[in-house]
């Protein structure tokens, strides 16, 4: 989650967000907390609004926090408020998962399913060759049937 989300969730500024995190960084290894690159900030902006250098707005690559970093943040903030958005935040990173592991299964179940649609398009391809040649085939004249006096 990036860093000014979690301010508003916390309710507090992003500035002292940041701050309380540079203040404690040995909590925040590589794969706790990272900064975005100028190019991925970029792509970023694209999709949100960005007010110009001196009207407010971001003037610093934003920080990026994995679960396990929004769970050490919550510790750093140490509010009321962190704790129950800490609770909040990791219920959906649970529930994140759970959706992603449903849909591995799913795909999977996919997967069988078109191997199976495979095979039989195979057998229906061979059953109408089958068909085909008979329907191909010249119909032979069938003497008289029946009685002959």
């Amino acid at each position: 989650m990036i860093d000014t989300d979690l301010a508003e969730l916390y309710e507090v500024t992003t500035g002292n967000l940041n701050l309380a995190v540079q203040r404690n960084m040995e909590r925040f290894p590589e794969d706790l907390m990272f900064k975005l690159s100028t190019g991925e900030y970029e792509s970023l902006i694209l999709q949100i609004a960005r007010s110009k250098k001196g009207r407010g707005g971001r003037r610093h690559l934003p920080y990026v926090f994995t679960e396990h970093g929004v769970a050490m943040l919550s510790s750093v903030l140490n509010s009321p408020r962190a704790i129950q958005m800490h609770i909040y935040i990791i219920r959906t990173f649970i529930k994140m998962r759970e959706l992603l592991a449903i849909d591995k299964n799913i795909e999977l179940k996919l997967l069988q399913f078109q191997d199976e649609l495979h095979r039989h398009g195979e057998d229906i391809d061979h059953i109408l060759g089958i068909l085909k040649k008979l329907l191909d085939e010249p119909i032979k004249p069938i003497g008289h049937l029946g009685f002959r006096p």
